[in-house]
């Protein structure tokens, strides 16, 4: 997973392979879904025509009216590109898997399929990696190459910090995007409060909160006596997993911040995809575009 221990041509490899995979969902499953939820919501002016009954008064232009002397009105076509940015938390935790995947990995790979279906739908895709510090920006751009980029900084960016500090992400984001964008804000959200800094992202952008996490952080397995560490702070504690009572409690503890979660993303109404390592995250992510489909023909 670490840059330092592949060769150029792994890395390549790993990108190439992620490519075709995520591309043959977009090509087949995919970008359907992408399309009919984010298909272009705003209006882009087009040119002035003259005035023709029935037209709506609101449209016309009065400063062309005046110049002519005749009624014109302004023409919009429905704005096709948008400005999607990938927020990826590239902290010390991201780097845990209890299976054959990590968080880090799983994040890269849906941030692939949604870079794709994006390009696919001629949007414009950008990239923010973040941990206690702003790791990395890059401004949203157009094309596969462009696309490849971002999944190889996703996957091999070497980061600074080992914190978790969506405020300062968020902080960062609301003040170089200022125009609306789709952000997709992919993290496992092992942090503090940040719930100013979304509130004011929540209004800014359509925003979309990706919780990616690991059964071992949820539910502990009974093997005796392990030492668990935390991967951000490097502080160690001895646990007996033998222990009923200790597992039932991590699992109390576990389920109490994932509500906490919860309830911070819908005090700003963010929509919420939950995925988990080494399980299928397509189900999940189509389920979601699915009900917002619904939910957006309803109003």
């Amino acid at each position: 997973m670490e840059a330092t221990q592949q060769t150029p041509a792994e890395i390549l490899a790993k990108i190439r392979q992620l490519e075709l995979k995520t591309k043959g969902l977009v090509q087949t499953v995919f970008a359907g879904d992408y399309h009919s939820v984010f298909k272009g919501r705003g209006m882009n002016f087009d040119e002035v025509r003259e005035y023709q009954p029935g037209d709506e008064i609101r449209a016309i232009d009065w400063n062309v009216t005046a110049r002519l002397g005749t009624a014109f009105v302004k023409k919009f076509t429905e704005e096709r590109e948008l400005t999607v940015i990938l927020v990826v938390d590239v902290s010390a935790s991201g780097m845990f898997g209890s299976v054959s995947q990590s968080k880090r990995e799983l994040a890269a790979e849906v941030a692939c399929l949604i870079a794709f279906s994006a390009i696919r739908n001629n949007d414009k895709v950008g990239l923010l990696l973040f941990t206690d510090e702003v790791e990395l920006f890059i401004p949203a751009k157009k094309g596969r190459s462009h696309t490849l980029r971002i999944i190889r900084e996703i996957l091999f960016f070497q980061p600074h910090g080992k914190r978790t500090d969506p405020a300062l992400a968020l902080d960062y984001l609301n003040r170089v995007v200022t125009r609306r964008a789709v952000v997709f804000f992919i993290s496992d959200f092992q942090t503090g409060d940040f719930s100013r800094e979304l509130a004011i992202s929540g209004r800014r952008h359509d925003f979309i909160a990706v919780h990616v996490q690991d059964e071992r952080e949820k539910v502990l397995p009974n093997v005796g006596i392990i030492t668990l560490e935390d991967a951000e702070t490097g502080e160690q504690i001895e646990i007996n997993t033998g222990d009923r009572a200790t597992r039932q409690h991590f699992t109390e503890m576990a389920e109490a911040k994932n509500a906490d979660l919860k309830r911070t993303l819908q005090r700003s109404n963010i929509d919420t995809i939950s995925l988990e390592t080494g399980r299928d995250y397509l189900p999940g992510l189509r389920a979601f575009f699915k009900q917002r489909e619904r939910r957006m023909a309803i109003r």
